[in-house]
């Protein structure tokens, strides 16, 4: 399933982060194909949304719906994911449609909560690394779909210090920081690569520590500064696919195919050692890297990032009619000497138009003084009809003699 995915998904990151721009940001594009996927599962057959619906995931709906239940319903240990599907009271059973049991399992699906109850949700599924929920909620969203993904993990091998100098004299990063990241002896792996698309690269990779056999790579791309960002961004997507799996890059090159001295990129120099190399000649790398972190907000409204085909496609399951929609992300990352953390919360909104104003009058009926009572039996029966107590008056009375409410009913329960 990851290989299939993987080519859909580093699609739809590019439209993201061209959307996004080339400042600085961090965004989660699978959490927002989350979204996307999770609303396949309640798509029509020939429905026109439903096909842009597919366009944007790049791929058949069945298919994504199958990878987003395989993806949420096994969670892996690193990453905490969430969805939810709610849906404003009074417009139907939550949840009726014959497409609920299609959902992943782990879909919480309910009522609509107020924005305290949407924000808690954020913070109790990014273990509090987002505080609030991304849309603010009003009298006319009809509906809310949800993802949250989650991280924080520790290096396998921590960071060394190094002085921001080595980051190099052309960096203009070098000037404004006291120190840097240097990456260790052992445990990391760094390459130059020799791509098509944007020339050569240089690639750190840092492993977290594992849980369960599983565990986490934060690979880190750089290219020539004048490479727009959404080209190295591509290539760090093109790079990721074999990054679980500890490969050696395609296009890696040998440090003695690199000229010694200076370049934007690395410096690379040359002295005797002693190796047990075959050869004689031993190759090593270090990478020297920032500490970031990054806290940004996005507007997910572009039509090629599938939002508004998923707000129509939701609305025909759930059959509310919806005027508009909303759909924002939140997203943050740290990346340090002892670990990464990173969390997304994608949000959309289905809204109805509200009705126009007007005049309201609300009566409050007081029984302040001698009223009847009537007890009335209903008894109606599972293929729909009704037995013989049905309408039945049981009990009656004449209130006369009020009681005060006692000290024990008086507390909340």
């Amino acid at each position: 399933m990851t290989t299939d995915l993987h080519g859909p998904l580093s699609a739809y990151a590019a439209r993201l982060h061209a959307t996004v721009g080339d400042g600085h940001h961090v965004a989660s594009p699978l959490g927002a194909w989350l979204l996307l996927a999770v609303c396949a599962t309640t798509a029509v057959d020939n429905d026109p949304a439903a096909e842009d619906l597919a366009r944007a995931l790049g791929t058949d709906l069945a298919g994504a719906a199958e990878a987003a239940r395989a993806l949420l319903d096994s969670p892996h240990p690193l990453v905490r994911s969430a969805t939810a599907l709610w849906q404003r009271s009074g417009r139907g059973e939550v949840g009726s449609g014959g497409w609920r049991a299609a959902l992943p399992r782990s879909t919480e699906v309910g009522l609509l909560p107020d924005q305290a109850g949407l924000d808690a949700w954020a913070r109790a599924h990014t273990d509090g690394l987002i505080e609030t929920f991304p849309l603010k909620v009003g009298p006319d969203v009809a509906f809310a779909l949800a993802s949250a993904l989650a991280t924080r993990v520790s290096w396998a091998t921590p960071f060394e210090v190094a002085d921001a100098r080595t980051l190099g004299v052309d960096s203009p990063w070098a000037g404004l920081l006291r120190r840097a990241l240097r990456s260790p002896s052992h445990g990391h792996r760094c390459a130059i690569v020799s791509t098509t698309r944007v020339g050569d690269v240089i690639v750190h990779a840092a492993p977290a520590q594992t849980a369960d056999g599983a565990g986490l790579v934060v690979l880190s791309v750089a290219a020539a500064p004048h490479v727009p960002s959404t080209e190295v961004l591509a290539v760090a997507y093109d790079l990721s696919a074999g990054a679980a799996d500890g490969a050696q890059p395609a296009g890696a090159r040998s440090l003695f195919d690199v000229p010694l001295g200076d370049a934007p990129l690395w410096k690379v120099r040359e002295e005797r050692v002693r190796t047990r190399a075959r050869d004689g000649r031993e190759e090593r790398h270090h990478a020297v890297l920032p500490c970031w972190s990054a806290r940004s907000q996005h507007d997910l409204a572009a039509p090629t990032l599938g939002f508004p085909a998923a707000t129509a496609t939701l609305a025909k399951a759930l059959a509310t009619p919806v005027e508009g929609f909303e759909a924002r992300q939140s997203a943050v990352a740290r990346f340090d000497r002892y670990g990464f953390e990173a969390a997304a919360v994608t949000a959309m909104f289905g809204r109805t138009s509200l009705p126009p104003e007007g005049v309201a009058r609300t009566a409050e009926l007081r029984f302040g003084h001698p009223y009847a009572v009537v007890a009335v039996a209903t008894d109606t029966r599972a293929d729909g009809g009704t037995g013989p107590w049905h309408g039945l008056p049981v009990f009656s009375a004449w209130i006369g003699e009020p009681d005060d409410l006692s000290e024990a009913d008086a507390a909340d329960r």
